[in-house]
């Protein structure tokens, strides 16, 4: 296939989380500005680097302090998770509801430097009635590949999926009672020990009718995709997969990966292609054997997580990596455990403390490089978090991309 270029946008100046109530734009904050206007410390490229930033060493020596490229990076991508809130319709009254206003060539258009290649659809909620069975599609992301521009800066070809969050507040209450179950993806080699969170995988496996008369689960339609711009890709080019999301996008993100790996299909060439989770606010997804085949696999997860965002604290309020290890590995089967690293932020001075989950504040406070999220200690201290110290929902909480912040 071929690629276009497309023009990159660099950053007007950073984006202040409290005191300038500017939305960013999709994608603004992680351009890079050029190798000679970058401070000492990130002299080096993000194409020098690319494998350390998605997660090669598993960030070590980048989050403490936080690396200015990496800082970008994450923050590019998260605004890549933006485009989409910004391209819902919203509007109830539309016979486009809770699909995407734009064409494919237009959804990227302020942040550049990927094409996209498909829209991705998935049941409107998390429980599919079952006199349903293939209910209307809700659009939930897209899946592109970076343009010839984007690559030589990236340096490599980077396929990405983005997903934003999915669901109501009232289906979150209702989902996160559900229990784990065996993800059983790979009909090959089941591995029943390995659990997710039964309403994540409802949701990435039933089937939906999307627009234009084609049908095919959440996750057909990405293992159909994925593989295919991955085979695409010249000969000659280094290729990564980055997978995005929101909230229980990110869960959806996860799943894409931990499935990609379990049925080798990021494989080029009889070589791995890198997978690489940037989740923001998300959710524990899967339980402790689910995190272990996640690493064996090579999945490389950074959660980005706001240490008074609620979400991030669930499902497994009660059952989570503090009860296994008071009880001991036999409550592995049963509690939810978190996958991958964590840089943890913290909202210090937000006054709308609804938007404690909200996207757009999660993207400018990577941008603007704020204090909190470069000292050691208050990562270490929002880890001994007690998980279950906010409630599940809070009044007001902002579950999308806020217009204010």
């Amino acid at each position: 296939m071929a690629f276009t270029s497309a023009t990159l946008l660099r950053p007007r100046g950073t984006l202040q989380l409290a005191t300038s109530p500017r939305r960013p734009k999709p994608g603004l904050p992680a351009a890079a500005p050029p190798a000679a206007t970058r401070p000492s410390k990130a002299t080096a490229t993000v194409a020098a680097m690319w494998r350390q930033v998605q997660g090669s060493g598993d960030w070590a020596g980048l989050l403490q302090p936080l690396h200015p490229v990496l800082r970008d990076e994450v923050a590019r991508y998260g605004g890549l998770v933006g485009a989409c809130y910004d391209a819902l319709d919203m509007d109830r009254s539309s016979a486009g509801y809770m699909r995407c206003k734009h064409r494919r060539e237009r959804i990227l258009e302020e942040a550049g430097g990927y094409e996209v290649t498909r829209y991705i659809y998935a049941a409107p909620d998390v429980a599919v009635p079952v006199a349903v069975a293939q209910p209307a599609g809700a659009w939930v992301g897209y899946v592109a590949v970076s343009t010839d521009e984007m690559t030589r800066r990236l340096g490599r070809r980077d396929v990405l999926v983005s997903f934003r969050c999915t669901v109501t507040p009232a289906a979150w209450r209702a989902n996160l009672m559900s229990l784990l179950r065996p993800a059983c993806l790979d009909a090959r080699d089941p591995r029943p020990d390995v659990k997710v969170e039964s309403g994540f995988l409802n949701l990435y496996t039933s089937a939906v009718a999307a627009p234009g008369g084609g049908t095919g689960s959440c996750r057909e339609q990405q293992l159909r995709e994925v593989p295919r711009l991955i085979a695409s890709c010249p000969g000659g080019e280094d290729v990564s997969v980055t997978l995005a999301g929101h909230s229980m996008g990110g869960a959806l993100a996860l799943l894409l990966g931990y499935d990609l790996a379990e049925l080798g299909l990021n494989r080029r060439a009889a070589r791995r292609v890198p997978v690489s989770v940037f989740s923001f606010g998300g959710p524990r997804v899967g339980n402790a054997a689910f995190k272990a085949r996640c690493d064996a696999l090579g999945v490389k997860v950074l959660r980005v997580a706001n240490v008074r965002d609620p979400v991030t604290n669930v499902p497994g309020a009660l059952l989570n990596e503090r009860t296994r290890r008071l009880l001991g590995g036999w409550a592995g089967g049963v509690c939810y455990v978190h996958v991958g690293a964590e840089l943890a932020l913290d909202f210090a001075g937000l006054h709308d403390q609804g938007s404690v989950h909200d996207l757009g504040a999660y993207v400018s406070c990577l941008a603007r490089g704020s204090g909190r999220d470069r000292g050691g200690a208050r990562r270490r201290r929002a880890r001994r978090r007690p998980a279950a110290a906010a409630p599940l929902q809070p009044r007001g909480l902002v579950i999308g991309y806020n217009s204010r912040l």
